[in-house]
């Protein structure tokens, strides 16, 4: 009789403990998924200013192109004008 109470009370302990167990990792889980969140939203936010900022170089690097295109055409200029 002795063994069957005693079996019984772990059991019952097994299954309280089990019950808090989930209640931890469920607790857990929630916690690791919000910072998941938080971690995907900054990544997202740094590869846009990544991107925008690659956008702005390009039109820099287009703007520098057209301005040396402009000055090599009125050095030629200046230069005709200076051999005649």
């Amino acid at each position: 009789m002795k063994k069957i109470v005693g079996i019984l009370t772990v059991s019952f302990l097994l299954i309280a403990c089990q019950e808090e167990t989930r209640a931890k990792v469920k607790d857990a889980g929630k916690a690791v998924g919000a910072e998941v969140k938080v971690a995907a939203q900054k990544t997202k936010a740094k590869v846009a200013k990544v991107i925008d900022t690659a956008k702005v170089k390009q039109k820099v690097n287009k703007a520098i192109v057209k301005g040396a295109e402009a000055i090599e055409k009125g050095a030629k200029t200046v230069k005709e004008k200076a051999s005649n």
